[in-house]
């Protein structure tokens, strides 16, 4: 099914599990492709397939596309009929989610088409590697084989030639643009407490149509090509994570959201506050949840203190001054939750105290981090009701 035409130099068809950028003109394609991969001039199409669920599927054609990518490449392209002069993109996020956006300047078009799942394979640069290549093989750095599923993969097509210099520009451009869609959205690496850059998978391939006018140099944030090179994947890759993943800046206005990334899930927060608090009270707090987790004042303390905590790990804070920050917009934190802020300097003295009970430390120790975070929503949640 066709579901796309673009500058008369592209169609854009979707078939069962896979999407195909077929040219109408000669195109230069700069790729990750583990098949037919780097810089060509002379291929027909670009594809990208779906090869297995998300979760819990290893299928023997996805084992092949990991170890025999030329031979999985063949496969899917009789599959479906088409050229094996292409480059290949796979995933294993939903074609039906994928979105195409475009955007035009003057005699300048430009087409992003995104798929993408971040959920479970968010990562951020300079974390753990999990695997090492030697002699053609991966090598496990883990005791526990890790299967990494989410990935983002971004198709970039332009209507005007570039030089190769460009075209790896593009790149560089394009790849800017995912990664501030991440931290819009403040998606945590899920293998470290930073927020993530990528996936440890993503793919991209850029393509400009081969037209013989003056070709392009630049599609830096400085010129109108990398301007809509931005604009494009910002919006596509946004509008694909909110379809695979419910992810939008609406689902993000959560503590859970901000925490998740230190190792707290819904669970071990309840437990965490709930400790906190008389039983009455837990029972009450741990049946209300989603009342704290959800109130944007509540969640803007959150976010506050977490993004403290990254100032410090990055040493834009210094850390003697830590115990001063902490108990400040703990103080902040509770008085969100509990709506009182003449309480603030009470709130503020008992969380001076408190910081005997993490040995003085916060720092990076994410389990006394998580624990800090507890005890000022549970001293907020303590006063909430009271003198009404």
């Amino acid at each position: 099914m066709v579901i796309g035409n673009f500058y008369n130099g592209i169609e854009i068809q979707r078939n069962e599990k896979i999407i195909i950028i077929k040219f109408l003109m000669p195109h230069r394609v700069i790729s990750t492709c583990r098949a037919n991969g780097g810089l060509r001039d002379d291929f027909d199409l670009i594809y990208n397939h779906q090869s297995c669920e998300p979760v819990g599927h290893l299928r023997k054609s996805h084992t092949l596309a990991v170890r025999e990518p030329d031979a999985y490449l063949r496969q899917i392209c009789k599959m479906h009929g088409i050229s094996e002069n292409c480059a290949s993109l796979g995933t294993a996020a939903n074609m039906n989610c994928a979105v195409i956006k475009s955007k035009k300047f003057r005699d300048l078009e430009v087409i992003a088409v995104c798929t993408g799942g971040v959920e479970t394979n968010a990562g951020r640069a300079g974390d753990f590697a999990s695997l090492y290549e030697s002699k053609g093989e991966f090598k496990s750095l883990r005791s526990k084989k890790p299967e990494p599923c989410g990935t983002i993969n971004i198709i970039v097509c332009i209507n005007r030639e570039l030089t190769h210099g460009a075209m790896v520009r593009a790149v560089v451009m394009a790849t800017e643009a995912k990664t501030a869609v991440l931290q819009e959205l403040n998606v945590g690496s899920c293998y470290s407490d930073g927020l993530a850059t990528g996936t440890g998978t993503d793919q991209i391939a850029i393509a400009c149509a081969l037209t013989g006018n003056p070709l392009l140099t630049s599609p830096g944030k400085h010129t109108k090509l990398g301007e809509l090179i931005g604009i494009v994947v910002k919006k596509a890759l946004s509008e694909t994570l909110k379809l695979q993943n419910s992810m939008s800046p609406e689902s993000r206005c959560s503590v859970l959201a901000h925490l998740q990334r230190f190792g707290a899930d819904i669970k071990s927060i309840k437990t965490g506050i709930e400790k906190f608090l008389t039983e009455k009270k837990a029972e009450l707090f741990k049946n209300n949840f989603i009342g704290i987790d959800r109130d944007p004042v509540t969640v803007a303390a959150v976010a506050a203190l977490v993004h403290l905590h990254d100032e410090l790990s990055w040493k834009i804070l210094p850390e003697n001054c830590q115990p001063e920050i902490f108990s400040t917009y703990g103080a902040h934190l509770s008085a969100a939750v509990s709506g009182k802020y003449d309480r603030f300097i009470f709130y503020k003295n008992r969380l001076n105290e408190h910081k005997l009970h993490l040995n003085n430390k916060l720092g990076p120790d994410n389990p006394a981090f998580l624990e800090f975070i507890y005890f000022c929503l549970s001293a907020g949640f303590e006063e909430k009701w009271e003198n009404i």
